[in-house]
This record gives structure tokens, C-alpha cells and sequence, in this order.
């Protein structure tokens, strides 16, 4: 199943967009599911189904269900537990819900999903988020810690403090494996990435940050939805002017997309008024349907064996867009610890690599190159 992921910029018309693109798949003929919060006063029939996040629903059915399992535990402490209809949501709870939504759409019998997600900042944080979290739960609480919770008695007498409840690692590992699931379906092949902007001042910034943010992560952005587009043909001189401005910057989106980038670029016009419904909606249609619109493949970060001629190997990381200013990496242990502007990611690195040191790094046209030495106190002897 194609799931196509929909951002930009805030109020560039990503909500719209990301219901044309459904509607036009839906009355096609496919079986297509929306995931949005807004996009229902837009549609009506055609076969589409729309999926809400429900931010504050998904907050009280998870918290209720942790104090459940953890009753005993509050019970000790003298908590007293809270009751659904006192419950608001968290800030984080729209972001969860998201991926929620995100994981239920993969398991349905659709043959396109199209979630619209937030704006390109908290959109950029979503798609890091299954990842982080997967990493801190590892580190806080280690999986193969569990293979000791017999003697989980025995180690808290002699150590004499509580040691964690089995409760615990049941969820830990619930919580696992509904990440995993949501990380499968971001990095799947089948998942596309796609930018509406509305071509100004800003739309160049916003491309390079989203095609920085996506390789961070190891995605690609496969379109990017110019949006609003005025007529070139206007005789009105102020409207003319404004539209010379926008078809300037049209341009410079033009000339940073196209085969070369992997990237195609859809033109969408400005309706003259905001969408009232279907009809509307299926004038905003993209010109290539998703079928043969296909998501551009994911970067390679590939190791390049340069022992015999430098006595290194080299990892190639693609970072569209970077800076050296910007770049930083450390090495930690078994991981890279990589900031990129406002973007951080910890990258574990390839098993080769591990039993290396960090010799040097170089940014050459947005191709970061780490060199790495092997460690002879760990690298095989060859006779």
C-alpha cells in the first residue's frame, strides 16, 4: 500500500491539498484513506474514508490504562487515581495520536493512504519521534534485563531497593513494538514524502529544510505542491506585479527540483476563494495521480572500503542542503551523535564501524564524508 505523507509550510494549503490528492485517487477508482483532523467540511462521498486523530480520547484510553497496570504501586504510594471525566490531554498528545493514526492506516485494506500532517517543524519532529523514543526506552530500560526478573526478589533484599515491576517491562515492550510498527511504516519504500508551499520568500528556506530534516532521518522528499498560483495573464498592474514576484520564486523551485533531484514539482492554481467542497477540490487535483507518481528512494549512507589505498574507511551520509557552519558529530560509543542546524539525530553506526576510531569529516556538496581508522586491537588480523 502507497502512503503519502503531506506538510508545509503553515497556511500554505497542505490540508487542502492533501484532500484534493485523496479524493482525485478515490474517484479513480481506488480505495483510499485520509488521515486528518481538518479536512472533513471539504468532502462528501466519492468512496473516501476519513480517519480523525482523536487527540484526547487516545491520551485518557493510554493514561487509564497505565494507572491499571500500576495500580499496586499507587496504592503503596497513597495516590489516589484519576477518573476519565477529569482528564485533559498533555501537550504531546496531538503527536502521538498522529502516529497512532499512522500505524492504523498501514494495517488497513486500503490501496493509498494520504495523512496530513502538521507544519513542516512539528511534521520533521513527528517522523524523528518513533526513532528517539525507541532509543530512550532501550537505554532506560534494556530488553535483555528482563531474562533476570526472577531474581528480582533476591537483588532487591540484597541491594535494598525496590527493583522495577514486571508491569514495567510488559510496557515497555508494548510501547516498543507500536514504534517499531510506526517506524516501519515511515521508512517503508512505499512511503512518500511530499511539501506544499506557496512560492515567496520563504518557500526556498523551507525546501532546504525539509530536504535537510528528511535525510537526517535517511527519507527523501518525492514532490514538492506549489500552491496558489496566480494568472500570469492579469491585466490589473498591482495583480500583475504580485504574481511576477511569485513566478520569481516559482522559478527558483523549479530549478531546485526536477530527475536530477529525484524530486518532481506539481503547479496548483489559486482559486480565487477558499475551497467550499468537492467540486473545488477536484480542480486542485495534482496532474500525475499517485500511481504513477512513485516515492523517490531513500538515500544510501554507503561505507566505502579505502583501506588498501588510504588505510581508512569512508561513510557517506547525503545531507541536502548542509552547511559546514551548521555540522557537528561525536562519536559516543556504538552511535554518531550528528547536529545539522536545528536537526540532531543519534545514527548507529554499521558494524564495521564500530570497531573503528573517528579520524576526520568533511562536507563535499552535500555529501558528509566521515573517515574512520580501524582499531588494530579490534580489527581482524589477516595472515
Amino acid at each position: 500500500m502507497r502512503i503519502i505523507l503531506v506538510t508545509g509550510l503553515g497556511g500554505a494549503g497542505r490540508t487542502t491539498v492533501a484532500a484534493a490528492t485523496a479524493l482525485a485517487e478515490a474517484r479513480a477508482g481506488r480505495r483510499v484513506l485520509l488521515v486528518s483532523e481538518d479536512a472533513d467540511p471539504l468532502l462528501g462521498g466519492d468512496g473516501l474514508r476519513v480517519l480523525r486523530p482523536a487527540p484526547d480520547a487516545d491520551f485518557r484510553r493510554e493514561f487509564l490504562a497505565l494507572q491499571a497496570r500500576s495500580g499496586t504501586a499507587l496504592d503503596l504510594l497513597g495516590a489516589a487515581p484519576f477518573e476519565d471525566a477529569e482528564l485533559t490531554e498533555l501537550p504531546g498528545s496531538r503527536q502521538f495520536a498522529l502516529l497512532r493514526s499512522l500505524r492504523d492506516a498501514a494495517d488497513g485494506d486500503h490501496e493509498l493512504a494520504v495523512v496530513d500532517l502538521p507544519p513542516l517543524p512539528e511534521a520533521l519532529a513527528v517522523l524523528a519521534l518513533p526513532e528517539q523514543l525507541r532509543r530512550y526506552l532501550r537505554r532506560l530500560l534494556p530488553p535483555e534485563r528482563q531474562a533476570a526478573r526472577a531474581l528480582r526478589p533476591m537483588l532487591a533484599q540484597l541491594a535494598g531497593v525496590p527493583m522495577p515491576a514486571q508491569w514495567l517491562y510488559e510496557t515497555t515492550a508494548r510501547w516498543e513494538a507500536e514504534l517499531a510498527a510506526v517506524q516501519a511504516v515511515v521508512d517503508a519504500p512505499t512511503t512518500g514524502v511530499r511539501l506544499v508551499l506557496e512560492p515567496g520568500p520563504a518557500a526556498g528556506r523551507a525546501l532546504r529544510t525539509a530536504r535537510l530534516g528528511l535525510a537526517l532521518q535517511g527519507l527523501a522528499l518525492d514532490a514538492v505542491v506549489a500552491n496558489r498560483l496566480l494568472p500570469a495573464d492579469s491585466e490589473d498592474p498591482w495583480l500583475a506585479g504580485l504574481t511576477a514576484q511569485q513566478h520569481r520564486h516559482l522559478a527558483e523551485l523549479r530549478a531546485a527540483t526536477g530527475p536530477v533531484t529525484g524530486c518532481v514539482l506539481d503547479e496548483l492554481p489559486h482559486l480565487g476563494r477558499d475551497p467550499r467542497g468537492p467540486e473545488d477540490l477536484a480542480l486542485l487535483a495534482p496532474a500525475r495521480p499517485a500511481a504513477a507518481q512513485g516515492p523517490a528512494p531513500a538515500p544510501e549512507w554507503p561505507v566505502e572500503d579505502r583501506r588498501e589505498e588510504d588505510g581508512v574507511l569512508v561513510w557517506h551520509i547525503p545531507l541536502p542542503g548542509a552547511v559546514k557552519e551548521e555540522l557537528s558529530l561525536v562519536r559516543r560509543g556504538d552511535e554518531l551523535l550528528l547536529t545539522v542546524g536545528a536537526f540532531r539525530r543519534n545514527v548507529p553506526l554499521p558494524g564495521a564501524l564500530r570497531r573503528c576510531t573517528v579520524t576526520g569529516a568533511g562536507l563535499v556538496e552535500g555529501d558528509l564524508r566521515v573517515r574512520f581508522t580501524p582499531d588494530p586491537g579490534l580489527w581482524p588480523r589477516t595472515p
